[in-house]
């Protein structure tokens, strides 16, 4: 929302931006069911705060109350009960499909009758995954062949009892409850008989899933002896998962899981490094995928632990109107320069972008604001939208948070977080230099002014609640001064909650000091609306985490991440550089159309183990796919932030994403450097990393001139801009040759352009033209 000049809240810019977007499939629920979901939501959230942090009643007061989890909870009950909260929470705020106008205040159709009987087979699903599980917490029971037993149920064998009591059951009505929601139609504001049907499909799967794997069965997950009703829970849970991240973050990831599926089961009739040599049954293929090795493995480990803490703690910064405070302080900082609302974008977007974690939902939140103001003074729509899609992007690379993907990087390598923070900060500042000056250059070749003195928040009222950013100052210090990532992440938390109240104290004691529009302080309420929040965010993020987990299980059981190594391999033989192109171009295509975390999970699986054995150190063979997967948001023709961006600026979405593209090119060329100067991963001493820095930095200088051809104040011919092109290459690697050769071809390029003044519209010559 953007004030009058004359309003008298100080002429703040940003109001709202903290308020989530409404996805067009997401039901709009009122009055008790409004209610009911908001709690569902803050206990959802709130049970990960009191699970992470080892806080139960029990342990207070050493009474166990049934029914509650206690905690410490077994890692796999966890992780499998983070999932079917999410389900539940998911299917009965999302839609199957995005509602028309007619559904937001039409009756019920005539197939949620169908969904109604379908609840028959879940509830019995349900009841006989709970009538196992006392069974099994009843008293020790016998063991054959790591398989658990257990007497009969209605006289029938366990075999019969898992197919024809429980697992047929709940795959009629899952399968079922996902086509109800294809053709079932409701209003907005209520809930539908086939969503519900799915919860209780989801929690099937849980109880079960929960309770066989506290026996010996756990064991023997992945080979033929797997029980016969992990199969089923699991291919029930796969298929939930599936329609969950359908709907909530489109049908890209769908797809590629599926292709992965289809490969399990038909990779026996493939050729070459694709094949396999036995086919993979049904049974051992789902038994294998729901553990560790799959969906319960490293990226629903991160999201159940720092993903959801840092969403939040993010909940928290956007319930206390933080969010606000750094759009308009990033205003009233860098408005004034030349093509202010540009710089802001970059400026907001990289603090917001580093804590939500997506850079499509960035590109929402921060550039329904930036774009229009873009757009204002003189950029080209599709020009606007690119540079808030390159700046959220940013957002995911940028220290101490990374949007979490340098917690997934901590977790699937074993480095220390404070290592992998510490290393990122040279390439994020390369980054975002990069977009700066490409921003700036465009700027100067379209003439264009900032925005007004009278147009800005003051700088000196907002430097009065510079505190605000002290939630993340305290995480940094906790982060480095050895605190665990989840004690770190909690402390900040609180801050954010107790720092809320600064400015209620400033104004009460200091009348006049704050404008009434400050920050208020979070009561109750609005640390309750937090946790509810941050229970509604994290939905999208578990979905593409726990179905980015069934790729991860289809590479760990067919082995195809390792043949890809022996590619790299083979390739590097012939040119490492080569071999280094094709791993980009790997990470690259896993991840179009993938939020970062997902991205990465699979490009770690897949391509970094090659470039580990290629002799790349760890953490730069991690860098290297991450900055790719990264990026991905931003590359043509999949490109989900561009495409994000281009809807708020009114654009053709493919001219977005390739003048995207061209902004960030910086990120797609700095992560070759690493491999050849591993001073800008802060590996070196104090002077190589100093001088890979600055080398570096004046490099992407000279990329963004020969890119926008713009040199020394006047636009440049084509060889000009090739000139500055090859020599910001060769500062950019960082040697002390290849800067002497780089600063050649900069101080050449200087006197042709000063002496000779070249035309700059002059044509490209081509062999053979007249």
């Amino acid at each position: 929302m953007v004030h009058e000049a004359t309003k008298a809240d100080d002429d703040l810019i940003a109001e709202g931006v903290d308020e989530e977007p409404i996805e067009p499939n997401r039901r709009l629920f009122d009055g008790w069911r409004l209610q009911l979901i908001a709690g569902i939501g803050a206990l959802y959230a709130l049970f990960h705060m009191a699970a992470l942090n080892g806080v139960s009643i029990s342990s207070y007061t050493g009474v166990t109350i049934p029914l509650l989890p206690q905690f410490p909870m077994e890692t796999w009950n966890f992780r499998i009960f983070h999932i079917a909260g999410a389900l539940a929470l998911g299917f009965l705020m999302y839609n199957a499909m995005v509602f028309s106008d007619k559904e937001e205040t039409g009756t019920k159709g005539p197939w949620d009758k169908i969904s109604y009987l379908l609840m028959i087979p879940a509830i019995a699903s349900l009841g006989v995954a709970f009538y196992f599980a006392s069974v099994i917490a009843g008293g020790d029971l016998p063991q054959m062949g790591g398989l658990t037993t257990w007497p009969a149920f209605a006289g029938t064998p366990i075999y019969n009892q898992e197919v024809w009591y429980y697992g047929t059951p709940l795959l009629i009505a899952t399968f079922g409850g996902i086509v109800m929601g294809w053709l079932e139609r409701a209003p907005r504001n209520r809930f539908r008989a086939s969503d519900i049907l799915l919860a209780i499909c989801g929690f099937a799967v849980a109880v079960y899933l929960i309770a066989i794997y506290g026996t010996a069965a756990r064991n023997s997950v992945g080979t033929q002896f797997v029980p016969i009703g992990v199969a089923f829970a699991a291919t029930a849970g796969s298929a939930l998962i599936l329609e969950l991240t359908r709907r909530v973050a489109g049908l890209a990831l769908v797809i590629i899981t599926g292709v992965f599926l289809v490969y399990t089961f038909t990779a026996h009739l493939l050729p070459g490094i694709l094949a396999v040599q036995k086919a993979y049954d049904w049974q051992r293929f789902f038994g294998f995928v729901y553990t560790d090795a799959g969906i319960l493995g490293p990226t629903t480990a991160v999201s159940s632990t720092y993903i959801i803490l840092f969403i939040i703690f993010a909940a928290f910064l956007q319930a206390s109107k933080v969010g606000d405070y750094f759009i308009n302080f990033a205003f009233a900082a860098a408005g004034r320069a030349r093509g202010g609302p540009a710089k802001v974008a970059i400026f907001a977007s990289g603090l917001m972008g580093m804590i939500n974690g997506t850079s499509a939902g960035n590109v929402v939140a921060t550039g329904s604001l930036t774009i229009p103001l873009m757009k204002k003074v003189g950029y080209r729509p599709q020009t606007a939208g690119a540079i808030e899609a390159a700046a959220s992007t940013g957002g995911q690379i940028m220290p101490p948070i990374m949007g979490a993907g340098a917690f997934i990087m901590a977790e699937i390598t074993g480095i220390p977080y404070q290592e992998i923070a510490i290393a990122a900060i040279i390439p994020a500042i390369l980054y975002f230099v990069s977009v700066y000056f490409m921003v700036d250059l465009e700027a100067a070749k379209l003439g264009m002014r900032g925005m007004r003195e009278e147009e800005l928040p003051k700088l000196g009222k907002l430097a009065r609640q510079v505190y605000l950013f002290l939630p993340i100052i305290i995480l940094i210090v906790a982060l480095f001064a050895g605190y665990s990532v989840i004690r770190a992440g909690t402390l900040a938390t609180i801050a954010a909650a107790v720092i809320s109240w600064m400015p209620v104290l400033m104004v009460r004691f200091f009348p006049g000091s704050l404008p009434e529009a400050a920050v208020s302080g979070m009561g109750p309420r609005q640390i309750w609306r937090a946790f509810e929040l941050a229970g509604v965010m994290s939905i999208q993020i578990i979905a593409v985490c726990a179905c980015a987990g069934i790729i991860v299980g289809v590479i760990s059981l067919t082995g195809v991440g390792a043949r890809f190594s022996a590619v790299l391999l083979d390739l590097a033989g012939v040119s490492q550089l080569l071999a280094m192109f094709f791993a980009m171009c790997i990470a690259i295509l896993l991840g179009m159309g993938m939020p970062t975390t997902a991205a990465y999970a699979v490009a770690a699986s897949v391509v970094a183990p090659g470039l580990v054995q290629l002799g790349i150190p760890q953490l730069t063979a991690h860098f290297f796919v991450f900055y790719f997967a990264v990026v991905s948001a931003i590359t043509p023709p999949v490109a989900l932030a561009s495409y994000a961006a281009a809807g708020i600026s009114g654009s053709n979405p493919m001219s977005t994403s390739v003048a995207s593209f061209k902004i960030g090119i910086a990120a797609f060329i700095v992560p070759f450097m690493f491999f050849y100067n591993s001073a800008l991963l802060m590996d070196g001493t104090w002077y190589e990393v100093a001088r890979a820095g600055a080398t570096a930095v004046f490099g992407v200088f000279l990329l963004s001139g020969g890119v926008q051809g713009w040199f020394m104040g006047q636009r440049s011919a084509w060889f000009i801009r090739l000139a500055l092109i090859v020599a910001a290459l060769f500062m950019i690697e960082g040697g002390l040759i290849t800067d002497v050769i780089g600063i050649g071809a900069v101080v050449s390029a200087y006197l042709v352009q000063k002496l000779f003044r070249p035309d700059p519209n002059a044509p490209i010559p081509v062999r053979g033209a007249d």
